[in-house]
């Protein structure tokens, strides 16, 4: 199935944690076959680091990580950058190919 959002699209949470609902965050990478999203300062999740060393002597320093974990694509909603307002995508197709249009202003996101 098509997926509306792409990288480096501004999203809004509108579903899930009550803590990430309502913030808004850049995409920052898309897992189509899982059909989810990894959005930029939103859904924090904290990774406890071993004390490593990498093949060039350098050595990895151990402590809490803190990185943002991938939540499901229908938890989103894109906002449009004319209206900055959360909106549903429609998809239009001419001559130069298929553009992205916001239903709320009908302004093209591409």
């Amino acid at each position: 199935m098509k997926v509306k959002i792409r990288k480096g699209d501004t999203v809004e949470v509108i579903s899930g944690n009550l803590e990430d609902k309502g913030k808004r965050g850049e995409v920052i990478n898309v897992l189509i076959d899982e059909r989810r999203v990894v959005v930029q300062s939103v859904n924090i999740r904290t990774k406890h680091q071993k004390q490593t060393q990498t093949s060039r002597g350098r050595t990895i320093k151990p402590g809490r990580i803190k990185i943002e974990g991938p939540m499901d694509i229908s938890n989103v909603m894109l906002v449009c950058p004319k209206c900055s307002q959360p909106t549903r995508v429609s998809v239009t197709r001419d001559e130069s190919g298929a553009h992205r249009v916001c239903k709320h202003c009908q302004a093209l996101i591409d």
